[in-house]
């Protein structure tokens, strides 16, 4: 397990820090794009999250969605560690699946709440990809447990695979959906043709 452990953490750092310098230009255009606008509140977001054994930290985030720059603007958390590349959703403190909360005693919560504490929340999930992949499925929470109990280096490498395959199968659909063009029933009939024919 720590072997597996320590392979998870070399890859989170060698392609987090592969991918944050790759997305380094993206990341400066979008966050002087958002500086002209002049948000009341700045060009990152920041919360608390709960991460490995129960620590907290603040999740800065980039405040646009175009081009996944808010997921890759959290690429510095996984370089210093409070991320993972892949892992269960990073919860805020006042989250009940956190594990954190020091009144709860006993029962099913107890397990739960310990798999979350055992591992580095991470950019993408197994539960992110099933919500984004329109299949029914469970519930996040359950997914993210599965995760916990199953990892290993190639779920990961499949999870962070799917995570770029189903955006770009949806911009690809997107694409050739709008460049089709739409005919009505009429368009194609030759001149004279009438449907009483």
């Amino acid at each position: 397990m720590q072997t597996q452990m320590t392979a998870k953490r070399a890859l989170d750092l060698a392609l987090g820090s592969i991918l944050l310098v790759l997305a380094a230009p993206l990341l400066a255009a979008g966050a002087v794009a958002l500086a002209a606008r002049r948000p009341p509140d700045g060009v990152l977001t920041r919360s608390v999250r709960i991460g490995l054994a129960g620590r907290p930290f603040v999740l800065r985030t980039l405040r646009t969605r175009r081009l996944r720059l808010d997921l890759l603007s959290r690429l510095p958390h996984v370089v210093r560690g409070e991320l993972s590349l892949v892992g269960p959703e990073p919860l805020p403190p006042d989250d009940e699946r956190t594990g954190n909360d020091s009144g709860t005693a006993g029962g099913d919560g107890d397990g739960a709440q310990h798999w979350r504490q055992e591992l580095r929340p991470g950019l993408t999930g197994l539960a992110q990809i099933r919500s984004r992949s329109g299949m029914p499925w469970d519930e996040p929470a359950l997914l993210d447990q599965h995760y916990a109990e199953h990892h290993w280096l190639g779920l990961d490498l499949a999870i962070m695979a799917a995570a770029v395959h189903i955006p770009l199968r949806a911009a690809v659909r997107g694409l050739t959906h709008r460049s089709k063009a739409h005919l009505s029933d009429t368009d194609h009939r030759l001149r004279g043709y009438s449907a009483a024919e």
